[in-house]
């Protein structure tokens, strides 16, 4: 991985490199620069080495230095593309560089490149007879990318803070923003922090002509599922053996690097098909496979990862945490963030990288497996929901909300009171907003409570109603897997995963994102992925016989924290510094109802600090939390 930084327009060297080398953590390996006095073109890039170590520096150019980019990210068909492109007439001065290829390609394709690459990336092109920038993001946003336009200037970067430190840009914070990151518990893109950057959604180019200042922002991809109704079920064997082959595939492509790779390993279904088709591709005693745990039963996973490394026989490392001790990261974490995000599963995410960035730069996952194969617990209330809301008087709603508030808060990881609590908060809302609701920080109603100027659901949720309102089948399942691929994916998932991994140098390679397999499960009817209340129908018949039975049989269990307990034990009482929007003696009525037992505010709160940690407006004193 990378960080890349830039801008057209005013500006100079020391602000470039201001910009750069705050993204070292992202690239320890190198840095680069090129400027173009005549157009007032700056470009900047830090590396992490993993292919062509010894060649791959950057910003690279072609042959004749017409083209020249900057990227962050792996190209998996980099090696086809140079076949094809050399074929052509394309010369190649690197031995086997994925970098190179965007800029023969570019020459040959222009920005069709974009649709012909598999692989994760963020990228600045720019095309020096044309005077045209080219920024790109990957299908799903699996590599970041924020920028900001004002008249005749452009600046972009790897990450929010990167950007900012152009005196361009600032960095003032947006209300509108913030009411976004408590509704959803992230930023959706193509929603920043600060005002006046915006995210490039994924899937998404952007080209900037840097004589005139005209901008133009294209989608050249998005997840629409448009199943193929003659797929039925005397073509069920026919589809798992197409899905075992898609999958053997795309980990293929993950394994290659010049650096040592592991495989993060939860002893879930996703992470052991990674382990699975890893093993058939070379040694298993050769892979290492990471995991960690706590002494708490209801967060804890590392047995049945262990069990799953012993079948497979690979290099298998583990380290356990005490919950109490690992609340001390949060600091370390919560400092560390580019942007705000409320999902608390960050944590172990980031024990996890840097637990295996000790041994290898490199790590494979199964992020991208719930999303596209219908494996999260919003699915099996998709059902009752429909039922409460055609039943359910709207007078007793608040009725029966009200009985489900008085049951006792539980902290332990996905317990049912917390469950209860979320659905009926979603079914409260109109359909399009029932999953955002079940997953958000603060639901709508609440939300209202502690902003100045709130906004309306419709707004709120805009970017969950365009999915839900785009869909092409109209199934309420279909269109929560598109929700869940097209924002949940990208800005929470893929994001912490990015941060969390790039906080210590570490590259993380989904193998579920590979484009023929999200092809594949675009086409591929709803029924085939959510079957009489079981998710991943077709993906659990397709791993039997290749993980253990066991394996298949477990329940669901997110990467948990135990988050009540941390909160209520932090001391003295949490920072409640001013943000732009917010009404201060509001949340911190919401903290007492927490600490005091009341309501259950775990991911406002987590949200909250994670917003005051980013923004800085505590004085970045760290966190005091009581001994349990």
């Amino acid at each position: 991985m990378c960080g890349i930084a830039g801008f057209a327009g005013v500006g100079d060297r020391s602000v470039l490199e201001a910009m750069t080398r705050s993204l070292a953590h992202r690239g320890p390996d190198d840095e680069g620069y090129y400027i173009d006095s005549d157009t007032a073109v700056h470009f900047g890039h830090r590396r992490l080495a993993v292919i062509d170590v010894a060649s791959g520096h950057q910003p690279m150019w072609n042959e004749d230095g017409r083209v020249g980019v900057i990227f962050n990210g792996e190209i998996y068909n980099h090696v086809a593309l140079r076949t094809e492109l050399e074929a052509l007439g394309h010369r190649f001065a690197t031995d086997h560089s994925d970098t190179e290829v965007l800029v023969h390609g570019y020459e040959e394709w222009g920005e069709k490149l974009v649709s012909r690459l598999n692989g994760m990336f963020a990228f600045a092109i720019y095309d020096r007879n044309r005077r045209q920038l080219m920024l790109a993001r990957d299908r799903f946003g699996e590599k970041p990318l924020f920028y900001a336009i004002k008249s005749g200037f452009i600046a972009f970067a790897s990450e929010l803070n990167a950007l900012t430190l152009h005196p361009h840009v600032g960095n003032s914070i947006d209300p509108r923003s913030v009411q976004k990151l408590f509704a959803y518990g992230y930023l959706p893109a193509p929603n920043a922090l600060s005002v006046g950057c915006r995210k490039l959604p994924g899937g998404n180019t952007l080209t900037f002509d840097v004589a005139s200042g005209a901008v133009s922002v294209k989608q050249y991809w998005q997840f629409r599922i448009d199943p193929d109704e003659s797929l039925n079920d005397d073509r069920e064997s026919e589809l798992v053996e197409e899905l075992r082959s898609l999958m053997s595939n795309a980990v293929s492509r993950r394994l290659i690097s010049d650096v040592p790779l592991g495989v993060f390993l939860s002893g879930g279904i996703d992470s052991s098909a990674c382990l699975a088709f890893a093993s058939r591709k070379r040694p298993a005693a050769s892979i290492e496979t990471f995991t960690i745990g706590f002494d708490d039963p209801s967060f804890d996973e590392s047995g049945y990862a262990r069990d799953v490394a012993t079948a497979f026989g690979s290099h298998h490392r583990e380290r356990q945490l005490g919950v109490q001790s690992a609340a001390m990261s949060v600091n370390e974490i919560l400092a560390r963030m580019d942007e705000p995000l409320g999902d608390p599963s960050l944590l172990p995410t980031f024990m996890l990288s840097k637990f295996a960035r000790e041994h290898v730069t490199v790590a494979l996952t199964g992020d991208g497996g719930d999303e596209l194969f219908a494996g999260y617990d919003p699915f099996k209330a998709l059902g009752p929901a429909q039922a409460y809301d055609r039943w359910m008087p709207p007078f007793l709603h608040s009725g029966v909300r009200r009985l489900v508030d008085c049951l006792p808060i539980s902290g332990r990881n996905m317990s049912l009171d917390f469950k209860l609590r979320r659905a009926l908060a979603g079914v409260s809302y109109p359909p399009s907003a029932w999953v955002p609701v079940w997953m958000s920080a603060l639901e709508p109603r609440d939300l209202k409570g502690i902003v100045e100027e709130p906004l309306r659901v419709e707004d709120l949720y805009e970017e969950a109603i365009t999915v839900w309102e785009g869909s092409r089948t109209g199934n309420i399942v279909d269109r929560t897997l598109e929700f869940f691929t097209t924002l949940y994916l990208q800005d929470d998932i893929l994001t912490k995963t990015d941060r969390a991994g790039m906080m210590v140098s570490l590259e993380a390679r989904s193998i579920f994102l590979d484009n023929d397999l999200v092809d594949f499960c675009q086409r591929v009817p709803h029924r085939f992925k959510y079957r009489k209340g079981q998710g991943k129908y077709l993906l659990r018949k397709a791993l039997e016989g290749v993980v253990p039975e066991s394996v298949l049989k477990r329940p669901k269990k997110g990467f948990g924290i135990p988050l009540i307990q941390w909160l209520g034990d932090i001391a003295p009482f949490p920072p409640l510094a001013e943000v732009p929007g917010v009404d201060l003696p509001a949340v911190a009525e919401l903290w007492r109802q927490h600490t005091s037992g009341v309501a259950d505010r775990r991911l406002l709160l987590w949200t909250w600090l994670s917003l005051q940690r980013v923004i800085g407006t505590d004085g970045a004193k760290p966190l005091v939390f009581q001994e349990a």
